[in-house]
């Protein structure tokens, strides 16, 4: 009986560990690193902005605004006579599927935690929702990506770009910071109207489980896809649905955002999460680096991990502007783009409203951008793989220098709290 008693404790105890308790930052940021590796040498890097833009591409269709002729390239692939061979749809696109895979995990997380309920925010809290998604959708687009792929991954991927929206963001998400302690100072218009509706808890883990289930039937139906056209892409989901999902779960266990990496070392001083963003990415550097150098090939020819990818011609003070735009808007957000995604997954009513403005704001731009060809002219920037430039030794050294540099920035100001933003 005793024995039982504590294989049963043992069991809650994992249990809690693994769906209860929050998970520490660092530990989280390595897992985040492993399983953005993991993807990578799947089928592609993960983003958010390609799953937002495509569902604002969608948005805008169905209102009429874009013609068949205008969406050809983004609903769907064509063949030489212009018949429809994949309708790129919300399930088919790579992007939308990570999108859903990050919220789908989160949702099984906040379940499983208990800690899913709709969250509706004050009057003003609307307002600045629809402004924060304009802002990250426009500044995305600038930036060629958003704080996972103009970013993040960019960096990872040894892009030159990437270093150009870190530095925006840094500066966008200050100013942010300022602008809230401004409006918490002088606007009290919009207070009233919040409230929260809880689910039980059974009925949580009813649908954690339930959402897992989901998803996993999801991986299986892709798997099994068969079609004329396009069957190892398709195929190819399954794994994408299957890594997006388990980093939504982690992000979601970890409450890793990294717009906190940005903005507390400048509002409480504490750089936590800035450590395990910058450690995160100096791993997936490494895994880049590993998977790109060389160019291993799959059985088909295709490259495992294409050299040029996440490589964008926004290094340059355009991309510098436009992590300085999007830094602004997660911050009136409360999430970055990854945040938001695993955000809306808990709840967060809010971030549901983000969303769709910033995938229509940002559709339009890069709508816009590809028409005028701007990234093809050099009008946003260069585009620079690092080793092409340097090598891989030497660019993993400046990512590894820049994340410590980084380092020593934030440790410092703990504890001297000199780049603090007053209140």
């Amino acid at each position: 009986m005793a024995e039982g008693n504590l294989l049963v404790d043992k069991m809650k105890n994992l249990y809690d560990n693994l769906c209860r308790k929050e998970w520490n930052v660092m530990m989280t940021g390595v897992i985040i690193a492993i399983l953005s590796i993991l993807i990578m040498a799947w089928w592609r890097p993960w983003g958010a902005v390609g799953a937002v833009r495509n569902w604002g591409d969608w948005i805008l269709y169905y209102l009429g605004y874009y013609s068949d002729s205008d969406t050809l390239q983004l609903i769907g692939f064509f063949d030489e006579d212009g018949d429809l061979l994949l309708n790129k749809s919300v399930w088919y696109n790579t992007g939308s599927v990570i999108g859903l895979g990050i919220i789908g995990g989160a949702f099984v997380s906040a379940c499983l935690g208990g800690q899913f309920a709709f969250r509706f925010p004050p009057l003003r809290e609307w307002i600045k929702a629809v402004i924060a998604g304009i802002f990250m959708g426009v500044g995305s687009a600038l930036a060629g990506g958003c704080n996972v792929g103009g970013m993040y991954n960019a960096i990872g991927n040894l892009a030159a770009n990437g270093f150009s929206m870190w530095l925006g963001l840094i500066f966008g998400v200050v100013f942010g910071l300022w602008l809230l302690y401004k409006e918490m100072e002088h606007i009290s218009w919009g207070d009233g109207g919040a409230k929260t509706i809880d689910f039980p808890f059974p009925v949580q883990i009813v649908l954690g489980i339930a959402s897992l289930a989901l998803i996993i039937w999801g991986a299986y139906a892709y798997v099994g896809y068969d079609g004329d056209d396009y069957v190892e892409y398709i195929n190819s989901l399954s794994g994408i649905l299957l890594i997006s999902a388990a980093i939504g779960y982690t992000m979601q266990r970890g409450r890793w955002c990294m717009v906190q990496g940005f903005r507390e070392p400048h509002m409480t001083g504490d750089c936590s999460m800035a450590k395990s963003v910058m450690l995160s990415i100096f791993i997936v550097a490494v895994g880049a680096a590993i998977l790109k150098y060389g160019v291993a090939m799959r059985f088909d020819g295709d490259p495992v991990l294409h050299p040029m990818n996440y490589v964008r011609g926004t290094f340059g003070w355009w991309g510098v502007l436009g992590g300085f735009i999007f830094g602004l808007g997660a911050m009136l957000a409360g999430g970055c783009g990854s945040g938001t995604l695993w955000r809306v997954g808990e709840g967060q009513m809010k971030l549901w409203l983000v969303v769709p403005f910033f995938g229509i704001s940002n559709s339009l731009m890069i709508t816009w951008f590809k028409g005028a060809k701007f990234e093809d002219k050099g009008v946003l920037g260069s585009s620079i793989y690092l080793p092409d430039a340097y090598g891989y030794g030497p660019t993993l050294l400046l990512v590894g220098l820049s994340m410590a540099i980084w380092y020593l920035v934030v440790t410092w100001n703990e504890d001297s709290n000199k780049l603090i933003v007053p209140m």
